[in-house]
């Protein structure tokens, strides 16, 4: 383990991402057009039908700038102020959003249940919320989040989804999927996008962290509630008036499956790093983030070599999440696994 002094290797978030060549040239594309503002260019008017062929069911989709944007503004469609919505106890809407979806949905609660490896079951949602009455004294359940690929970098099935997505229904929820890494998750599976939204009411489908620049897609598949959304972005302050900027990325991303080729890339990266991590991984590797146990001094050790990443868990754990990075060089993932694997 021996970078050169000035050596840096990003392993922190993929947040930092650099947006990717065809992002690039979509808005470069787009910047002389004369065009008609807000939703109505030429680029804005493809999605629904970009995404309507991509998940094979009829959907509505419009951007927005952030995740957190577009995960609040989709639970506050689904889920009234009086109403709650059961997810993850290390969900994103919990853990990360400084109380957007609260504040959005106007005051609505999170009712957090624990799960392995960042994942709700059927079974576990009814352990921790058997104690939750339906009275009038308290706030009603009304929707079920779920995060793909989870904030532990792992990623249900298509099984599993719908265990999760029936298990909603069948109580009169709706269901919200956080998919700030959709692309790692499809990837991953190597299944089609429309076999894991099977069920889904609204999605956040990322493209941020996977190559995008600053747009991220808010698909919504109950189309009952489309004036609703459209009436809530615009009171969000998430409707640019050159919204053919933000159109334009999307569909850079999707077309030629530039999407995919990118969550995969990223993907690649994180086995490498779970090969050399063997049986210190905390949870299995699916996606693009890696969870390590590193040994006492390690942290320090690795730092000092020029590899940045998040320390995580309880402090002093020795715990350490790595993210992958659509654009991180092969030669910073060959490192870290080297200085991994010798520990």
């Amino acid at each position: 383990m021996s970078p050169a002094a000035n050596f840096a290797a990003n392993f922190m978030s993929d947040n930092a991402a650099a947006p990717c060549p065809e992002v690039l040239a979509a808005l470069t594309a787009a910047a002389p057009a004369q065009n008609a503002g807000y939703d109505g260019d030429a680029w804005s008017r493809q999605l629904d039908g970009l995404f309507s062929e991509l998940f094979g069911r009829d959907c509505m989709a419009l951007p927005v700038g952030t995740g957190t944007a577009a995960n609040a503004l989709a639970l506050a469609c689904l889920v009234p102020p009086w109403g709650a919505v059961a997810c993850h106890t290390e969900a994103h809407i919990h853990v990360d959003e400084c109380g957007a979806p609260e504040f959005y949905t106007g005051g609505a609660k999170l009712m957090l249940c624990p799960g392995a490896h960042g994942k709700l079951t059927p079974a576990g949602l009814d352990v921790a919320l058997a104690s939750h009455r339906g009275d009038v004294h308290q706030v009603q359940l009304a929707a079920l989040s779920i995060t793909q690929a989870t904030e532990c970098g792992t990623v249900y099935t298509p099984a599993e989804l719908a265990a999760l997505t029936g298990h909603a229904a069948a109580r009169g929820w709706r269901v919200h999927l956080d998919g700030a890494r959709f692309a790692n998750a499809v990837a991953g599976l190597g299944c089609s996008p429309g076999e894991i939204v099977a069920g889904v009411d609204a999605l956040s489908f990322g493209c941020i962290k996977n190559g995008g620049l600053s747009a991220e897609a808010l698909v919504l598949f109950d189309l009952a509630l489309a004036d609703q959304l459209r009436w809530r972005r615009k009171r969000a302050g998430q409707m640019p008036s050159k919204g053919r900027f933000n159109a334009a990325q999307i569909i850079a991303m999707i077309e030629n499956d530039v999407w995919l080729r990118n969550a995969r890339a990223a993907n690649a990266g994180a086995q490498a790093l779970a090969a050399a991590a063997r049986d210190r991984l905390l949870h299995p590797v699916e996606a693009n983030e890696v969870f390590v146990q590193l040994r006492p001094g390690e942290p320090d050790r690795l730092r000092a070599a020029g590899f940045n990443f998040y320390d995580w868990g309880d402090v002093g754990s020795n715990e350490a999440r790595l993210v992958v990075s659509w654009d991180t060089p092969p030669a910073h993932v060959e490192a870290l696994a080297r200085a991994l694997a010798s520990g």
